[in-house]
């Protein structure tokens, strides 16, 4: 019985206990990253910090040089553009105090009070119309259902 007893446990370990396949397989991946694979790793880091390297002397300087150089144009642009935009200020300002100009706006002020009141009369008829309108269609409606009513109470 002793020794079915330990065939069954032998058997159990063999088939559920997978700690010694695990170590295992554990310790051939670590020893194929750090053999193999970190010499690869290395030599792909160094190239880029070589790169980078590269980019900060060479490229990053006349990148500099050209960006100075538009930004001075822009600030040129601008200072042109602010200047023109003083000068029509100026204008529409000496324009506003002429006294043509005050004229104009009078009347146009009067034109425009004369338009609002216009529409205002307009809206009022347009109004009395529609409450007319509503009465003469209720009116009819209301006849219909009369003749309706009296149609039905004939049947």
């Amino acid at each position: 019985m002793d020794k079915i007893i330990k065939d069954v446990g032998d058997i159990q370990s063999r088939l559920l206990d997978h700690r010694p396949v695990i170590n295992a397989e554990i310790r051939y991946f670590v020893r194929e990253f750090e053999e193999k694979r970190a010499h690869r790793e290395s030599r792909l880091l160094e190239s880029l910090n070589k790169v980078v390297q590269e980019a900060n002397e060479e490229v990053l300087p006349s990148d500099l040089e050209g960006m100075k150089q538009q930004l001075s144009n822009v600030i040129a642009r601008l200072k042109a553009a602010n200047h023109m935009a003083e000068r029509v200020q100026q204008r529409e300002l000496e324009a506003q105090q002429s006294s043509q100009l005050q004229e104009n706006m009078e009347r146009l002020k009067d034109e425009w009070a004369d338009f609002l009141k216009e529409q205002q009369r307009l809206k009022e008829e347009v109004g009395e119309e529609h409450v007319k309108a509503v009465g003469q269609v209720s009116a009819r409606y209301s006849e219909k259902k009369k003749d309706l009513e009296n149609l039905l109470a004939e049947v």
